[in-house]
């Protein structure tokens, strides 16, 4: 079966520096997949690659066994291909309805121009609010977001990412920020989601990677270093003495 996303000997230097190398990796249908690596690893690369922020040195990404190496992140973004980050991007003067509003207006080509007033399409606000209360954000929809705790403000973004409909979804440090008393509300909305998405996250959060994940990808300088179950990469000497810090034979 074609994977959902892929590269293949995937590279990107910068002068010198090689930050990612030959990587080839696999995200299939459904699947819920981690990448990890410590600092310095080429994580952010990788996924500026998968993005299409940055262009490669070399190799290929496919989506759906189709190349888009050369194709620009707005189009990736059409495609399927949708992105959270490390620190949110949100409209903190509008409402939480209208940052959904704006992101769904946009996906189905009826953003707002000097013709259509904001808020004029009521399958869009029925779309929106649909999404809010799947994620259990309906009682704010019309608070604007600085009104709203750090945890509830990473839920609207991964609402806004989930309102263009993708077919994958790259969590940055989904959970970055967010004081732990609220973190489970992150994690309960990852746990939601669709399992026709395919979901690669990236965190340090060891508790958070060994929840979500059925497969984990280790970087190390930009290269792949090992791959496979949460219990294989737990279990794997070699990562928890170049990553989890633990000596090797114990």
């Amino acid at each position: 079966m074609t994977a959902l996303l892929e590269t293949r000997a995937l590279s990107k230097n910068f002068g010198a520096l090689r930050a990612t190398r030959d990587v080839s990796f696999k995200l299939e249908q459904g699947a819920r997949h981690a990448l990890i690596g410590p600092n310095g690893a080429g994580k952010t690369t990788f996924i500026n690659l998968l993005t299409g922020v940055l262009m490669p040195s070399a190799g290929t990404v496919l989506f759906k066994g189709a190349d888009i190496t050369q194709i620009a992140q707005a189009e990736r973004v059409k495609l399927g291909i949708a992105r959270t980050f490390q620190i949110n991007r949100l409209f903190r003067g509008l409402s939480v309805l209208e940052n959904i509003y704006m992101a769904i207006a946009e996906r189905v080509g009826a953003a707002p121009n000097m013709l259509t007033p904001a808020g004029a399409r009521r399958d869009v606000i029925d779309e929106s609010m649909d999404l809010l209360t799947r994620l259990k954000l309906a009682d704010i929809a019309h608070k604007t977001i600085p009104e709203l705790p750090y945890g509830r403000q990473r839920l609207v973004e991964l609402a806004i990412t989930l309102g263009l409909k993708p077919e994958v979804l790259l969590l940055d440090e989904p959970a970055a920020g967010v004081p732990s008393a609220e973190s489970h509300i992150i994690l309960d909305a990852i746990d939601a989601l669709p399992k026709s998405i395919g979901v690669l996250i990236i965190d340090h959060d060891m508790d958070l990677v060994f929840r979500f994940a059925e497969t984990i990808t280790v970087l190390v300088r930009g290269a792949v270093f090992a791959e496979g179950t949460p219990r294989e990469i737990g279990a794997n000497p070699d990562v928890r003495s170049v990553y989890l810090g633990q000596a090797t034979h114990g």
